[in-house]
């Protein structure tokens, strides 16, 4: 049995994660996206889904990007 790195469960349904050349081992998604999602640069939220970046900088949506000053991502297509 493998050894969630998060937790330390021991579980028999354990995964394998290969990012950035390095390889983690978790017992859940749950424990993969806290040790692994980025965090929005403006309210510090694990970013799960698509996100929105500029400049090398993650936010979780439009919204965020915009209170740091970056006004033209936008969440939807007009």
């Amino acid at each position: 049995m493998a050894r969630c790195e998060v937790c330390g469960n021991e579980y028999d349904k354990a995964f394998k994660v290969e990012m950035a050349g390095e390889t983690h081992i978790f017992d859940s998604f749950e424990c993969a996206i806290h040790a692994l999602a980025p965090l929005c640069s403006h309210c510090g939220c694990r970013v799960v889904g698509h996100g929105v970046e500029k400049g090398g900088v993650i936010f979780c949506c439009a919204h965020c990007a915009a209170q740091e000053g970056v006004e033209e991502l936008k969440d939807r297509a007009s």
